[in-house]
């Protein structure tokens, strides 16, 4: 069973969709206790994960299975595989992933409206989100990647707010330009990349790790890291680097790639407003350390001031916008902006702090989000007003409500105890060393981006002293009959995400024990193979 364990993980929800497929669409309640055992079939299966995984930098629970082999005549032979694997970037996304989707589906309980519909979507995107997360063949992660757009499409356009067509389109477009861009990298590196375990045959490979080792290159291929061929002012792996870094920056997403987001959590339904925010944005900044990053680390080290400097201009404006932010779901929104900016500032560190810091900011910050959007639904739920000024005083009405709202402002913003202060306190440390480990980061990217925490605690507190302190006060068509605290099933859902804020940040180390051996690994391969590449073109 070990041998499949993590197939098993990845298709109980493709599994649970094909049966529901045949249950009639009025047997709603079976819908819903479908997808949560499911859900629950994941997490045991996760559990056992947990429980062999070995913290080393080695990929782990490898299944490597031929796929699709096709004759290309005088250009060789297309080889693509069922290649998926875990080590220290994926193993927490993995662990995310099944404890969100566990989450969201209890949170599903409100949807009403075509619920066979809903629920079959929503499994699809459990196995598009997870597969893209342990794919370790190119053409299989874009695979996981593209199915992703779908699902999220029709959840939002179908189930989503008054301006859902507008919202979902420009999801849809923005997604798919990232997509395209990827598209046009993936099949230059397939090209360029050749299988080294067959001999006495070109066999044109999609494999991840063939594709980060230089002497896997064929010689005359343009993407080639000794080939000499110029296009312009840079290289056409600088070219192909920067696709594929536009391409994921748009899913992070990073300024000015980031419009589509605030308008589709803010159009989206509760539940996949925090898969989008919680998961989604994931998967941008997980493509560039698996992806970008390694297979082009020539390219990294002279982007790296650059994808700095973005990273820092994210955080800044994404806390401006927040700090504006008239709608409470959009305050959140932009708020993720801002947090994931620090994702891009501890990669582009390539120091071992900053990128631990960077994938345990992803971590935290999927479960703050999460706990985050789910409070704001909590108050749509109510009044279908998300209003920050047509609120005061609810502190003195939904006394739990206030008190959670407290806990998720003060993890976001990176209070001391919770598990946004871990993560921030580790891309800092990068940022600032990197410089002295001939890094591409200046210190005066990193000291400019302390900015972030002070908008960050400026947005939050003005929300809490507008909308829970002072005299009660309700503006607008609501009412105080509305204002009632939480339930069992809102405690449920929020409690675990708090504790886990708070286990988190208390202590980190078993999560830490995880990823330090991949950020390593990560920070002197990419140093050293672009140092080298750069040195001997």
């Amino acid at each position: 069973m070990q041998e499949i364990l993590l197939s098993l993980l990845l298709f109980t929800p493709l599994l649970a969709a094909l049966v529901s497929l045949f249950f009639p669409a009025t047997a709603i309640q079976l819908f819903r206790y479908t997808t949560l055992v499911a859900n629950i079939a994941q997490a045991f299966f996760l559990i056992l994960l947990l429980g062999s995984y070995q913290n080393s930098a080695g990929l782990q629970f490898v299944e490597h299975q031929p796929w699709i082999t096709m004759d290309l005549g005088s250009w060789g032979t297309l080889k693509a595989e069922y290649f998926i694997g875990i080590d220290g970037l994926s193993m927490p996304l993995v662990v995310l992933s099944v404890f969100i989707m566990l989450i969201a589906t209890i949170s599903s309980w409100t949807i009403l409206k075509n619920v066979k519909g809903y629920f079959i979507l929503l499994l699809i995107l459990n196995t598009a989100i997870i597969g893209s997360f342990v794919a370790l063949d190119f053409l299989l992660f874009y695979l996981f990647f593209e199915f992703m757009l779908l699902p999220m499409f029709f959840l939002i356009a179908l189930w989503g707010g008054p301006r859902k067509e507008y919202a979902s389109i420009k999801f849809f477009l923005y997604t798919l330009l990232g997509s395209i861009l990827i598209l046009i990298v993936m099949i230059g590196l397939n090209l360029s990349v050749h299988d080294p375990s067959i001999s006495g045959q070109l066999v044109h490979s999609f494999n991840i790790i063939h594709m980060s080792s230089p002497i896997n290159f064929i010689s005359f291929s343009i993407l080639d890291p000794h080939n000499a061929w110029q296009i312009g002012l840079y290289n056409a792996r600088q070219w192909a680097f920067l696709l594929l870094f536009f391409g994921f920056a748009i899913k992070l997403p990073m300024v000015p790639f980031h419009t589509w987001l605030p308008d589709a959590h803010v159009e989206a339904p509760t539940p996949i407003s925090v898969i989008l925010a919680a998961l989604l944005l994931k998967v941008g900044g997980y493509g560039l350390a698996r992806i970008a990053f390694p297979i082009f680390p020539d390219a990294t080290i002279y982007f790296g001031g650059f994808i700095g400097v973005m990273g820092v201009i994210s955080i800044i404006y994404g806390g401006l916008n927040a700090l504006s932010s008239k709608d409470l779901k959009r305050l959140i929104a932009y708020s993720s902006i801002s947090h994931m900016g620090f994702v891009l500032l501890g990669f582009a560190s390539l120091t071992a702090e900053g990128v631990v810091g960077s994938i345990y900011q992803m971590f935290s910050h999927g479960i703050i989000s999460a706990m985050l959007f789910l409070l704001a639904g909590v108050l749509y739920d109510r009044t279908n007003n998300r209003m920050i000024a047509n609120y005061s005083g609810l502190y003195s009405k939904m006394p739990w409500y206030a008190v959670m709202i407290i806990v998720a402002f003060f993890a976001s913003m990176g209070l001391p105890g919770f598990s946004g202060f871990i993560a921030e306190i580790m891309v800092f440390l990068g940022a600032f060393k990197s410089n002295s480990v001939q890094g591409p980061l200046h210190e005066s990217i990193a000291i400019t981006a302390t900015l972030g925490l002070v908008l960050a605690a400026a947005y939050y507190l003005w929300t809490l002293q507008r909308m829970f302190f002072g005299p009660f006060n309700l503006k607008g068509d609501i009412t105080s009959d509305q204002m009632f605290d939480l339930n069992k099933r809102e405690f449920i859902m929020l409690i675990p995400l708090a504790a886990a804020a708070l286990f988190f940040g208390i202590y980190p180390q078993p999560m830490i024990a995880i990823i330090d051996p991949f950020a390593k690994h990560f920070a002197e391969f990419v140093i050293g193979a672009g140092k080298s590449l750069t040195l001997n073109p």
